[in-house]
Parts: structure tokens; sequence; C-alpha cells
């Protein structure tokens, strides 16, 4: 059920042909939100929710030079840090899914883009990296092995742990150890699922009041 949802979101957003452009405007006084996928997720991937942030008013940004965010953790973060000064955004919100948390706070880390970010909301990341990593042929996924340089050095890194809150179901069958941010705010919900979880109504209404809240 998990991969077919994700097949569905991936697949199912291009035959709308949408238009990033289109969720740039926003209500006065509210914060952007810039919203970042997990690894070979399209910004698309994330279209209910970047329309469900722009129903509430906020600009929503989707970085489009990710692609298919195949790239490293560091690489993709240098892409939303340029994108982020290039568009001189400020007092930013991130919205992630999976690897796009990493990519969040490897940002947040960062003397260039860290004081223009006020908070992040991830759901199903691996801050502790994923115990199957280590055992998966393609590189681009065994970085996210506990044991990874990139990995172990964003956990190390606490100072802007504060600042996030990491949402992640009860059973997720890519990170078996939970997405729990020691020094963050922490959400498990009673649900299954690294991709199922972004539909739960629980995780919606989460990102609901993270956004209201500021």
């Amino acid at each position: 059920m998990d991969y077919a949802a994700a097949v569905r979101w991936q697949v199912g957003p291009f035959l709308h042909r949408a238009d990033p452009a289109v969720f740039l405007d926003g209500r006065p006084g509210l914060r952007p939100v810039v919203v970042l996928p997990g690894i070979w997720e399209s910004w698309r991937f994330l279209l209910p929710l970047i329309r469900r942030l722009h129903d509430a008013g906020h600009p929503v940004h989707a970085v489009t030079a990710l692609r298919g965010n195949g790239a490293t953790v560091d690489a993709s973060a240098d892409l939303v840090a340029g994108y982020l000064a290039d568009h001189a955004l400020r007092d930013v919100l991130i919205v992630a899914h999976s690897k796009g948390g990493l990519i969040g706070k490897a940002l947040m880390l960062r003397g260039d883009s860290g004081p223009r970010i006020t908070r992040m909301l991830a759901v199903s990341t691996p801050f502790s990296g994923s115990a199957y990593a280590r055992w998966l042929l393609l590189p681009a996924l065994r970085a996210f092995s506990p044991n990874d340089p990139t990995t172990r050095r964003l956990l190390a890194e606490t100072r802007v742990d504060a600042r996030i809150t990491s949402v992640w179901a009860a059973f997720d069958p890519h990170i078996p150890g939970g997405s729990r941010l020691v020094g963050g705010t922490n959400l498990e919900v009673d649900d299954g699922g690294h991709f199922r979880v972004l539909r739960n109504p629980e995780v919606l209404a989460a990102i609901d009041r993270f956004a209201a809240e500021g």
C-alpha cells in the first residue's frame, strides 16, 4: 500500500502540469514556505501539501533545480541555499519529506542559509539514519546509513534541533528506528508507511499548526 501510494503520488501530479510559479503569492504577513521532497521525488510529489499551504495563504516555493533529488545532501543544500539567496527569502518555514529533512537541517546549520530559516517540520526523515541503508546496493541509498559521515555530522550538530519538528509513522518500512530527534519537537502518529503518512489527518493537522504558528 505504501509503495502503491508513492507511485500514484509521483506520477499523478505530472498529469496536471502544475506551474510552481502560481504558488508564489500569499497573504501579507505570512511566512514563505519552502518544500523539500525526499530522494527521487520531484517537487510535484508534495503538490497536495503545496496546495494546502498555499490555500492557507502562504507563499510556497518549490526548488525545481533539485529535479529528482538524487544528489547528495550537501549538493542539494547548495542548490537550495542559492535559491533562498536569489529570491531574497527570509523568515522561511521548511516543510520536508524524508531526505528533504536532512537537506533542511544542513541548510539551517550553514552560515549563509541558516539565518534565513525560522523553523522546519520534517516528515519521515532518517535523522539517525536507517539500519537498512547499509545493506543497499545504490550509493544514494547507502548514504542514509547511521555510519555515513554526513548522517553522523548532521546528528552531532544539535544547535538547531529545538527549531525542528519531526513527524513519523509508528511503522515506517524504510526507517525501522523511527525519526525521533532528541532536542526537537517529536510526533509519532499511529499509522504505517513512509509515504502514506503524508496524507494522514494527524500529520496534515500538524502541518497546519506548524504553518499557522510560524
